[in-house]
């Protein structure tokens, strides 16, 4: 794989493997690379690295030129990697925990928008214990300066009645809050704890 003959020796980082696998409790060291996660990948065509390349790239320690890359955060985390592994091996569990810790070291994203999408979705489930579009979508139109794209569509769906006026709330609003609130107070450092960039992403 030529993506190995990117980085240089001096830009490698071998502890990389364990702090992935120690937050993402996936076994990375047990992929032998059958591609089978890369040949199901819906996104795999849009990427810089396929799911099979993003685990030997943090095999060999290329940190910096993952944190960097598209792949990680146009991964839509399908699970048809981890369905496929025979190793049972999540990739969607790994490009969260690389979101996190590029949020960690203010890695910007390659796709610039997508943090502000998170974040714009996040606090509408957050307010309704259910995503409000119109409103997620106005908060991340002014976030983002794209006021005036997709503005057809929007209009669209709205006339269709696809995009509700009124926010519908959740019966159990609380039980989501709570979740948000314990997702904001625990460190996901540690393996056995379910990891999440949206959690990173709403604390950033």
């Amino acid at each position: 794989m030529n993506i190995i003959t990117k980085g240089q020796s001096d830009q490698l980082d071998f502890h990389f493997i364990k702090e992935v696998k120690e937050r993402s409790c996936q076994p990375l060291d047990l992929c032998y690379h059958c591609q089978k996660c890369s040949a199901g990948c819906q996104v795999a065509s849009y990427t810089d690295f396929r799911p099979n390349q993003i685990v030997r790239m943090i095999q060999f320690g290329l940190k910096g030129e993952l944190l960097k890359s598209s792949a990680i955060w146009l991964c839509v985390n399908c699970e048809t990697c981890g369905a496929r592994c025979p190793n049972g091996i999540s990739i969607s569990a790994v490009t969260d925990t690389l979101r996190e810790i590029a949020i960690e070291e203010n890695v910007p994203a390659a796709v610039k928008n997508i943090p502000i999408f998170h974040h714009s979705f996040l606090n509408s489930v957050k307010s309704n214990g259910r995503v409000h579009e119109p409103v997620m979508l106005v908060r991340y139109k002014i976030k983002s300066g794209k006021l005036l794209e997709d503005i057809k569509m929007g209009m669209d769906l709205f006339a269709k009645g696809k995009m509700p006026l009124f926010p519908s709330r959740t019966k159990n609003k609380d039980l989501v809050k709570q979740i948000f609130d314990r997702a904001e107070k625990t460190d996901f450092k540690a393996c056995g704890q379910n990891n999440s960039a949206s959690s990173a992403v709403e604390r950033g």
